[in-house]
């Protein structure tokens, strides 16, 4: 499966590769994650995307210091990103309404974004900058991932100490 995925990867060339993030909650699409950045590892430095991001998928990523969210604006277009959930049967069929809690979770995302300005966009999604996973394969994942929920940490800490 590598191999075949990194094939596809060299021909494409994309310049951004979405991903899911490694925090997901779903085993599948952690496995899915470990095989396409195992892919993206093995293509030639020179060929490998410029950006590689984790979005949201099963586990949101408000969690995360807005210092390291990746902010991708979903507001141009709300009727094809309806579009592009509905696609997806599994995804609305047997009264799970997914598309309607995706588009729940961006609308969040943009309101409680900036709490002390206008929205500049309706429609947020989160996402981990994986780029560095990919420039340097010795990074260890775990390593890596769990370095987000350290710094969460430590800003929690920090305000709980602020005002004791």
């Amino acid at each position: 499966m590598v191999d075949d995925l990194a094939a596809l990867l060299a021909a494409m060339s994309p310049r951004v590769v979405y991903l899911h993030n490694p925090a997901d909650k779903h085993d599948t699409h952690i496995a899915v994650f470990l095989r396409c950045l195992a892919a993206l590892r093995a293509l030639p430095a020179d060929r490998r995307p410029a950006q590689v991001l984790g979005c949201e998928v099963w586990r949101n990523l408000d969690w995360l210091l807005d210092a390291d969210k990746t902010v991708l604006d979903d507001s141009a277009r709300p009727d094809l990103a309806a579009q592009l959930i509905g696609a997806f049967e599994s995804q609305v069929a047997g009264g799970k309404r997914y598309d309607l809690a995706i588009a729940g979770r961006r609308l969040a995302n943009a309101t409680f974004f900036t709490s002390h300005a206008t929205d500049q966009a309706s429609a947020l999604t989160w996402a981990m900058d994986l780029t560095p996973l990919v420039r340097d394969p010795s990074l260890d994942v775990e390593a890596f991932t769990l370095g987000y929920l350290d710094r969460l940490r430590a800003d929690v800490a920090a305000r709980l100490r602020k005002f004791s």
